[in-house]
C-alpha cells in the first residue's frame, strides 16, 4: 500500500545540498510507488509561535500564514521527512520554527507514524548532527504514535553542490525506497 510522504526542506537556500538530499529521498520513495510532496520553506512566510495555546482549543493556529497550511499537511501525511542544513551543530532556525508552529497537531488525530531526518553539514564528524537529532527527538516524543525511524548524515557538504557524489545521496535514495 502506498504511503503519503511529506518532505519539509527547511534550508533557506534554494537548490542547496539539503534540497538535493531531499530530492534523492523523494526519488527513492516514488520509485516504489509512494505519493511524495515536498515543501520548501525558503519561499514561505512563517511567523514565530506566540505561545498563546489558541491551537490547543481549535486545532489550528491563530496565525494564518504558510506554517498553518504546512502543519495541516503534516497531520494528513503518513510519514514526515525533515531536511535541514546544520548550523552551529543544530537544526536550522526555519526547521525549529516549523516544529514550534506544528503545535496544533499535538491535540489532533494526526496520521503520521514515521519521522525521518536528512541533514547536511560542512563538518566531517558524525556528531555534528547530534544537536539536530536530539531536538527532533524532543519533538517526536510529544507525539506518542510517532517515532524517529532514520537519519541520513550528509557530512563534508561545505559548499553549494558538494553533496553530489557524497554517499549520503545514495543513503537517502535507499531510505526512501525502503518505505513500502
Amino acid at each position: 500500500m502506498s504511503k503519503k510522504i511529506l518532505i519539509i526542506s527547511t534550508s533557506p537556500r534554494k537548490n542547496g545540498n539539503s534540497e538535493m538530499l531531499a530530492n534523492s529521498f523523494a526519488r527513492g520513495a516514488e520509485s516504489v510507488g509512494n505519493e511524495v510532496e515536498k515543501v520548501c520553506l525558503y519561499d514561505k512566510t512563517i511567523g514565530f509561535c506566540k505561545g498563546c495555546l489558541y491551537c490547543q482549543k481549535t486545532k489550528r493556529c491563530l496565525i494564518h500564514d504558510d506554517a498553518d497550511v504546512i502543519a495541516q499537511k503534516m497531520g494528513k501525511a503518513d510519514i514526515i521527512v525533515f531536511v535541514t542544513p546544520i548550523y552551529y551543530y543544530e537544526m536550522s532556525g526555519q526547521m525549529k520554527t516549523m516544529l514550534d508552529r506544528s503545535n496544533p497537531l499535538y491535540v489532533s488525530d494526526y496520521n503520521f507514524r514515521e519521522i525521518y531526518l536528512l541533514a547536511t553539514a560542512a563538518d566531517d564528524e558524525p556528531t555534528a548532527m547530534d544537536g539536530a537529532i536530539k531536538g527532533l527527538e524532543g519533538w517526536v516524543s510529544c507525539f506518542e504514535k510517532a517515532e524517529l525511524k532514520g537519519v541520513v548524515k550528509g557530512l563534508n557538504a561545505d559548499g553549494i553542490g558538494t553533496i553530489k557524489g557524497n554517499s549520503a545521496i545514495d543513503e537517502a535514495f535507499k531510505m526512501g525506497a525502503a518505505i513500502k
